[in-house]
């Protein structure tokens, strides 16, 4: 069988060219040697008229046709002045083409940055657009609410959160990226021989008369699931050639380097938010007509051992989890202005209809099992979640009946809530159990057989996983899903503890552990616990307007006090979010998504009362087929299980793959020169792998003497994040290059008495029972400015793990001398001439009070003066800090109403 390879898109630096009748964008590839042109009309006020000559450019070529066009566009001949050909913009793609109520525009891609690279393959993350209007000035048709639109659709800020890459398909996993590589399949009809240009491809062999390799470049079609710019595109899709075509993902990137013992590791965390049904917290709960959930993310975790960097002959696995609002109809009425509004029930689904469609896509993207890990509550004095819980344990029930046993969807119920106020019980270790039963079943994706020190000495855990053993490896089949309400923070951590317990597997399946199992407080699992955390925060304000409220500590019980003030602010931000800002926010992703498409001949988008029917087509006709109630699976689905069907070869999944043969050394699939630049000048601190996430660097001690080994258990004081977490960059610097013999002195009094969070975390190694309840506070006392002096070597480490010889023993007279002479010599060398008439202190020091109060020391502040609408202010958001929320006053409520008449009437 050839070689693959996937292709790498030849249009990656764009220039836009303008004259008054038509634009002219020119694309090439990184090495500048390969080049296309689109041609863009400007003369038509409402209609997109593109032109692509589907040629390619050498640079010669290229200059020679710019020059033509220069010089034909100028008002009179000869004049240099008068240039008809201006360069309006540079661009790095295009996001697509819109239009509201006038003519076209063109969205472009002007700034990115590195974010992620998977075995040469790099993702960026849009840092800037640029927005353009096509037709010209003098056909311009002007409509009064074009900039409206305008202005909402810019609302969805894509430099946000935003990702694309040239030669990796990020709607898809890596599982089924490199299985469609190593699926034999036949070059499409449509598709040349790429082998005839000699710039295009070079071969050294070709001149003795060996034959030239031939490889196949593979290129699939993206999942528009998870593709935001589908809409964007579909008009220019069947006319301009692939490479134009750049598709955009969004949803949460993240990258660290895991150095083990100076092999690196990369760690991506990956997440890809649906853009079928999307919007904001209270606005998008439960599902649609089609199946489709709100909230939906699907997180993967890719580990490569990037000592090979090559994506077909590399060593990678990965693990997938999801995430997604209860399959329902149902909602929450934000009309009340309650912080939790309550539950309630749509439409009544007697046979699953909705949830049937919602599970027969996972089966055809994951496989089966499916299990679903439910975290809402079970027991509560006012019915509000367990509404869900009531109503989707028999909607499981209903669908499985009609699934054969071995493909059954798994259900397991949870009530997170209740068991974290438990005192006598560990969320986490609950959830562990949960993880690693879920990760035997589902098991994961590795790309290599296993290691034959796996068979010396087998694993008691290594034997029962799951999944399906390849000659080439594993694959994971089926997808553990997991929801609460909002599905963000509980969602967040079973997500952590379940990836945790993947990214055991991972590393033992790479060979890089001796046995499946990581523990807390290695630096393994802290860098890892910083993604999911950066992962959580980017998504709950996605979705909620918020970062997390509960982390990962916050169940550990080993958050510090500071962080109850955080989470107050945060759930008050989420609520401001969730009742003001969250209908604006809505209305742009549905202009954006093209859900909504103005027109002068229907409302405006903010005339609308809902958009129920945006989201619900289904609604306004009559369904030409109905799905069966028994098989309400697809029709290939039980056919591939418990494999997914969408990997499995068929004709269906072959349209979406095209192949072509290409020279091996052809640019389109040559990712060496494309992920390493050489023929440029690349400084190596400028290079991404330098500058990324560093285990060694961010989460490893800098103290002499102990064990490297990111699987090493330490104390919460030794990672290098908390000594220098507080410090800016360049204290960073300095503390990192002192040893451990710049041991710093003993505190003051004033310092012990300041420094209550140091303190506790003392109390907290002394009291292990105690730490896991509160974090105590130690209270200063005069005697504390003694202690200091009576324990130092629990403050300094011993003299031997420092200097690795024993000091105790007295230095030789030898020795003594010549330090007394190095000492004498120094005190020579900055030796400062004092007189005896030298002013007194109290003469040249003069201090000057800088505080803003009266008197202000460290036993006494006297509190400023403020009015007393201020200190209503600060009572009343201290009141409703702690739960007390006082009773809407007339003002209030006219000024509610006012929102509600403005918003919706």
């Amino acid at each position: 069988m050839p070689l693959t390879a996937a292709v790498i898109s030849g249009v990656q630096n764009l220039v836009l060219y303008e004259t008054r009748a038509r634009y002219f964008l020119v694309g090439s590839n990184t090495a500048q040697t390969k080049h296309r042109v689109l041609k863009i009309d400007r003369t038509e006020p409402r209609d997109l008229v593109i032109v692509d000559d589907k040629h390619v450019y050498s640079q010669n070529e290229v200059r020679e046709l710019l020059g033509r066009l220069d010089l034909g566009n100028r008002t009179k001949m000869g004049q240099k002045g008068s240039s008809g050909l201006s360069r309006a913009v540079s661009a790095y793609g295009i996001v697509g083409f819109v239009r509201f109520l006038e003519g076209y525009y063109i969205v472009l891609i002007t700034k990115r940055r590195k974010m992620a690279d998977i075995g040469g393959h790099s993702i960026y993350k849009i840092e800037d657009t640029n927005i353009i209007y096509i037709p010209n000035d003098s056909v311009r048709i002007t409509h009064p609410d074009e900039a409206r639109y305008v202005r909402i659709f810019q609302n969805v800020d894509l430099s946000s959160n935003f990702y694309f890459s040239y030669s990796y398909d990020l709607s898809h996993s890596l599982q089924y990226n490199l299985t469609v590589l190593q699926t034999s399949r036949e070059p499409s009809d449509t598709e040349e021989l790429n082998t005839s240009r000699c710039q295009e491809s070079f071969d050294i062999f070709e001149e003795e008369g060996l034959p030239t390799q031939v490889v196949h470049g593979v290129k699939n079609e993206p999942y528009s699931k998870y593709v935001w710019n589908v809409r964007l595109l579909e008009k220019v899709k069947d006319i301009v050639h692939p490479d134009w075509l750049l598709y955009i993902i969004h949803g949460f990137c993240g990258q660290s380097k895991l150095l083990i013992y100076g092999r690196p590791v990369h760690v991506t965390l990956m997440a890809r938010r649906s853009s079928r049904f999307a919007g904001t917290r209270f606005l998008k709960r439960g599902a649609n007509c089609e199946g489709d959930v709100a909230n939906e993310v699907e997180t993967e975790q890719i580990i490569h051992d990037s000592s090979l960097t090559s994506f077909t002959s590399g060593r990678f696995s990965s693990c997938v989890q999801v995430r997604g609002s209860v399959p329902l109809h149902w909602s929450q009425d934000i009309s009340t202005m309650m912080p939790k509004p309550p539950i309630r029930l749509d439409q009544a689904d007697p046979y699953s209809h909705v949830a049937a469609l919602h599970f027969d896509q996972m089966l055809q993207r994951f496989g089966s099992p499916v299990i679903i890990l439910n975290l809402v509550k079970k027991r509560e004095k006012r019915r509000h979640e367990k509404i869900l819980s009531d109503e989707l344990y028999p909607t499981i029930t209903n669908l499985n009946q009609f699934l054969p046993p071995e493909h059954g969807i798994e259900y397991i119920a949870w009530d997170m809530a209740r068991y974290t106020k438990s005192k006598l019980c560990n969320v986490l270790d609950r959830l562990s159990m949960i993880a690693e039963n879920v990760v035997k079943r589902t098991g994961f994706f590795v790309n290599r057989p296993d290691f034959y020190c796996h068979t010396l000495r087998p694993d008691e855990r290594w034997g029962d996983l799951g999944g399906m053993v390849t000659p080439n490896g594993r694959l994971q089949t089926g997808v553990l899903r997991t929801n609460c309400v909002d599905c963000l923070d509980r969602t967040n951590t079973a997500q952590f503890m379940v990836g945790k317990c993947a990214l055991a597997y991972q590393l033992y399946a790479l060979g890089l552990i001796d046995r499946p199992k990581l523990q807390f407080d290695t630096d393994c699992v802290r860098l890892f616990e910083e993604l999911y955390e950066d992962h959580g925060d980017t998504l709950s304000l996605q979705y909620g307007g918020s970062q997390l409220v509960h982390r990962v500590k916050t169940y550990r019980k080993i958050a510090p006090w500071t962080q109850h003030s955080k989470d107050i602010m945060q759930t008050l931000s989420r609520y401001y979010s969730n009742a003001f800002s969250d209908a604006d926010r809505q209305d742009s992703i549905n202009l954006f998504l093209q859900v909504f498409q103005p027109s002068e001949c229907k409302p405006h988008l903010w005339e609308l009362p809902t958009d129920f029917y945006l989201h619900h087509s289904d609604t306004m006709i009559l369904p030409r087929h109905r799905q069966s109630y028994t098989h309400w699976w697809s029709a290939d689905v039980l056919m591939f299980l418990p494999l997914p069907s969408d990997e499995g070869q068929n004709e269906k999944n072959s349209k979406k793959v095209s192949v072509r043969h290409v020279n091996r050394f052809d640019e389109s699939i040559d990712i060496y020169s494309e992920f390493f630049s050489p023929y440029e000048l690349t400084s190596l601190d400028d290079t991404f792998s330098i500058a990324m996430t560093n285990s060694a660097r961010e989460f490893m001690p800098k103290t002499v003497g102990l064990d490297p080994s990111p699987f090493t258990v330490r104390k919460p004081d030794e990672s290098a994040k908390s000594v220098l977490g507080n410090k800016s960059s360049k204290e960073e610097t300095v503390l990192q290059r002192k040893t451990a013999a710049s041991a710093p002195p003993p505190p003051s009094e004033e310092q012990i008495s300041s420094s209550s969070e140091d303190d506790s975390e003392e109390d907290r190694e002394d009291d292990t029972t105690a730490s896991q309840r509160s974090t105590p506070i130690r209270l200063s006392d005069p005697s504390d400015s003694v202690r200091p002096h009576e324990d130092p070597p629990q403050r300094l480490p011993p003299v031997r793990e420092t200097y690795g010889l024993n000091l105790s023993a007295f230095p030789p007279d030898d020795d003594v001398l010549i330090y007394h002479r190095f000492a004498h010599l120094g005190q020579n060398q900055h030796k400062v001439e004092r007189h005896q008439d030298s002013k007194k202190s109290e003469h040249i020091i003069n201090l000057v009070p800088v505080s803003s109060f009266s008197s202000a020391s460290v036993y006494e502040v006297s509190a400023p003066d403020v009015d007393v609408q201020s200190g209503e202010v600060f009572q009343s958001h201290v009141e409703t800090g702690r739960g007390w929320v006082r009773p809407l006053c007339q003002e209030d409520v006219l000024m509610y109403r006012e929102y509600i008449r403005n918003r919706y009437m």
